[in-house]
C-alpha cells in the first residue's frame, strides 16, 4: 500500500481521492492542470495525477513542452508582417489567414506588454522579408483571444 489506503483481508480499500488495486494511483488532477487553466494543454489526459500526452510531440508535466514545434514567434511572424507592414509571404492572403488575432500598433520597444501579466507573453524578434528586425508580443487572455503588439 501506498500509505493511501487500508488493507483489509488483503483487498486495499483506498481513502478519498486514490484509486487503484494498491490505492497508488491519485485521482488529484491538480498536477495535471497547466498554466491557462486546462488539463494537460488541452493535449492529453490526467492519469493518476500525470499527464498522458496524446499528441506524442508535446512532453512534459502539462504536455507544454514541443522540441519540434516552430515556437510561437516564427509561427506567428508572417502574419505580423502583413497585417502590419503589408509585406511578406503571406501578403496576398493576409486577409483570409490572418485575422486570428487582435492586433494593437506601439511605437517603441519600451510600449510592448512586459513580463508579470495574468497572460502568458511571448516577446518575439523576427527578420522581416528586407533582412530587418521587427518585434511584437504575443499573448492569449483566459477568452481564448490572440492578442500581439508590434512595433512600428
Amino acid at each position: 500500500i501506498a500509505g493511501n489506503g487500508i488493507c483489509k483481508c488483503r483487498v486495499c480499500e483506498c481513502f478519498p481521492n486514490f484509486t487503484g488495486s494498491a490505492c497508488d494511483c491519485s485521482l488529484d488532477t491538480a498536477p495535471c492542470m497547466a498554466s491557462n487553466g486546462q488539463i494537460c494543454n488541452g493535449r492529453g489526459t490526467c492519469e493518476c495525477g500525470t499527464c498522458n500526452c496524446t499528441d506524442p510531440k508535446f512532453q512534459g508535466p502539462t504536455c507544454e513542452m514541443c522540441q519540434t514545434c516552430l515556437g510561437v514567434c516564427a509561427e506567428h511572424k508572417d502574419c505580423v508582417q502583413c497585417r502590419a507592414f503589408d509585406k511578406g509571404e503571406k501578403k496576398e492572403t493576409c486577409s483570409q489567414e490572418c485575422m486570428h488575432f487582435n492586433m494593437t500598433r506601439v511605437d517603441s520597444r519600451d510600449k510592448l506588454p512586459q513580463p508579470g501579466q495574468p497572460d502568458p507573453l511571448s516577446h518575439c524578434k523576427e527578420k522581416d522579408v528586407d533582412d530587418c528586425w521587427f518585434y511584437f508580443t504575443y499573448s492569449v487572455n483566459s477568452n481564448g483571444e490572440a492578442n500581439v503588439h508590434v512595433v512600428e
